[in-house]
């Protein structure tokens, strides 16, 4: 991935990010497709009609249905939805936390119970991007410890020290996937909340 800054004024700044699938200029307009699809349109209409350069898809979703490795079976995310664009996936962190009543976190990651079936699950900074490499998504958002605000000092403390700890198991996880030829051309972006 690359990214130039091709204009400033004052603060704000326009760039081209070049994924190996689209150059896209930014700031952009990134649609939804919560499960690797944006709600009544097809590949084509992404492409061809509103030109989009990439697709958010969601983790947590994903996971859970259809699964990520019925995905991965179809190319991932660029197969099953045939957008040969770029796709930027969450980290499923959020999903978990506006689902909280159904969440736990401790220093490991997220447990939940699935908003479907109510199985349990755990999300950790390196089970996260496992799915993610299933997806085959061009940018992958790091697991972070999100924190419903106002809160106590204390827990936001926490949260900041989590999410540090967990964006280090993921650089040092994702290292060693690429070292084992795994996410080449995926790349891992930090999460900033609020």
């Amino acid at each position: 991935m690359k990214f130039e800054v091709i204009k400033k004024d004052g603060n704000a700044r326009r760039g081209i990010l070049t994924t190996a699938h689209s150059v896209i200029q930014t700031p952009v307009f990134m649609p939804v497709g919560t499960v690797g699809a944006v709600k009544s349109l097809d590949a084509f209409d992404m492409s061809e009609i509103l030109d989009a350069k990439i697709i958010l898809a969601n983790t947590y979703h994903m996971y859970l249905r259809p699964g990520s490795k019925v995905v991965r079976e179809f190319g991932g995310l660029h197969g099953f939805s045939k957008f040969d664009r770029s796709f930027l996936t969450d980290s499923g962190g959020f999903q978990a936390f506006s689902l909280r009543s159904n969440t736990k976190n401790d220093d490991g990651g997220i447990k939940f119970k699935s908003h479907i079936d109510g199985s349990t699950h755990y999300f950790t900074p390196r089970s996260v991007l496992d799915t993610q490499y299933d997806l085959g998504s061009d940018i992958m958002m790091i697991l972070d410890d999100l924190v419903a605000l106002p809160a106590e000092p204390k827990r936001i403390d926490l949260s900041i020290k989590r999410t540090i700890k967990w964006a280090k198991e993921a650089i040092d996880y994702h290292k060693f996937m690429q070292s084992k030829g795994v996410g080449l051309q995926q790349n891992i972006f930090g999460i900033v909340q609020g």
